[in-house]
């Protein structure tokens, strides 16, 4: 009685679980779409990569003039032998700035906010095969865990069958008590299987959620993405140290480094302005009433001789960083290497796992089904049917886990290769650039537009 109370309360559990998949059946290909068009994380990183535009601007204005209009209005009074006088004055005018040479400090900054700029859109290239490959993981491991629920709720089923059967031979004079009580320890155990099977399926679905962003709905097996794997590990290598982002982006960094080393060391030769002045009205005291008008223009040269230390410290780090930044390139490079062979390895061993559960599952059925036929003419035990569906169980179990594994392991290949991207998988998405927005606002006259508009 004890154990088909806690099977409904299981099957109650079952279907609570199993209401979002009532829905339209959602594929693979689908759900990555669906994630690759509402994730936060890409929003973010596309953000960073108009942010990082935004300096090739600020750099650039460096070498350009900077013209602004001026205005001064003013009164005064006075108190003389008892009599009082007021006065006011304004003045109106222009004034204009350029640097007109630098030691080509500008030229270096503008280099390193290019190569910044780079460097975050192979971050958001890297944040998109995170994100693809999270999206595919977890709409794997919900198909893993719908699948081992199905299995274990058959499993449940199987041991309440023969628990039943032992107590009717019981009855029957056929069989024992220990036969009856071995029948239930297995219906227990398998209940409690079912249970955690349900609780993984259930974690398995926020997971789904959170990176898609919404709840998984009868996912389909059609993936479609096998013509991108490698056809070898020195394939997957080559491809991956010419396209993985985290390389590309650590030579983006590399070259950053080597433009800001650059700017620093120019920070010790002259700086020529250009400087310039026109007043149109009040240019005489004040006095708005004086007509005429004012203007000047003049060269200024500045050179640096002693800046406290300042100069010859950012000079050294700078050099550090781009010391730093070389070090991080191979670091970056090794990473990318260990994760193409680990995937590689991963799904060479789901393979061979996949070929021995099938051997296994189709071996245990026929062991499972004559050992019930032996069993019922005397010449099996209980036990031995047990033993026998756990073990078609565990192989069973041992195949859905590999099936996953080959499909994960196959999304980690692609990803350490450098094409888990919208273009390569072929998605109907819009790919999230900044190349756009960096053309705009390196548009010199964008800002004079702007107040036009």
């Amino acid at each position: 009685m004890f154990s088909r109370r806690v099977l409904c309360v299981g099957a109650i559990a079952l279907v609570l679980a199993f209401v979002p998949f009532t829905a339209q059946a959602e594929s693979l290909r689908q759900a990555l779409e669906r994630a690759y068009a509402n994730n936060p994380d890409l929003m973010s990183a596309l953000l960073s990569v108009q942010s990082a535009a935004e300096d090739i601007a600020l750099r650039k204005a460096g070498k350009l003039p900077t013209i602004s209009l001026n205005a001064n209005v003013g009164a005064g009074f006075a108190v003389t032998n008892g009599t009082a006088t007021a006065s006011h004055s304004y003045s109106l005018g222009m004034a204009y700035r350029q640097t007109l040479f630098d030691n080509f400090k500008t030229e270096s900054q503008i280099e390193q906010a290019r190569a910044f700029s780079e460097l975050t859109t192979y971050a958001l290239r890297n944040a998109e095969q995170n994100v693809l490959l999270s999206v595919a993981t977890a709409y794997m491991s919900v198909s893993r865990d719908t699948q081992l629920v199905q299995l274990r709720e058959g499993n449940v089923a199987f041991f309440q069958a023969q628990a039943d059967s032992a107590e009717q031979r019981l009855r029957l004079g056929e069989g024992t008590r220990i036969d009856v009580s071995q029948a239930q320890s297995r219906l227990a155990q398998s209940v409690a299987s079912y249970r955690s099977a349900i609780a993984s399926l259930q974690t398995s679905q926020a997971s789904y959620q959170r990176w898609v962003g919404h709840k998984p709905q009868n996912l389909s097996q059609d993936l479609g993405f096998t013509g991108l794997i490698p056809s070898s590990i020195d394939a997957a290598v080559a491809s991956a140290e010419e396209r993985h982002p985290a390389i590309l982006g650590a030579r983006a960094s590399i070259r950053a480094a080597m433009a800001g080393a650059d700017a620093a060391k120019a920070t010790f030769g002259p700086t020529l302005n250009l400087i310039g002045s026109l007043c149109a009205v009040g240019c005489f005291g004040g006095n708005p009433d004086q007509p005429g008008m004012t203007g000047s223009v003049g060269l200024q040269l500045s050179i640096p001789l002693y800046a406290g230390g300042a100069l010859g410290a950012s000079m050294r780090k700078a050099n550090i960083e781009q010391i730093k930044s070389e070090v991080d390139a191979l670091s970056a490079r090794d990473q990318v290497r260990e994760s193409v062979i680990s995937a590689w390895s991963a799904l060479q061993n789901a393979n061979a796992q996949i070929e021995s559960a099938q051997s296994a599952v189709a071996s245990g059925q026929l062991v499972v089904e004559g050992l019930i036929q032996e069993r019922d003419v005397g010449q099996r035990t209980t036990l031995d049917v047990l033993n026998a569906q756990a073990e078609l169980t565990s192989a069973r179990e041992g195949l859905i886990g590999a099936t996953t594994s080959r499909v994960i392991a196959s999304f980690a290949l692609i990803a350490a290769a450098g094409r888990l991207n919208p273009v390569d998988l072929g998605l109907n998405v819009e790919v999230k650039s900044g190349e756009a927005y960096t053309a705009k606002v390196e548009d010199i006259w964008q800002e004079l537009r702007s107040i036009d508009e």
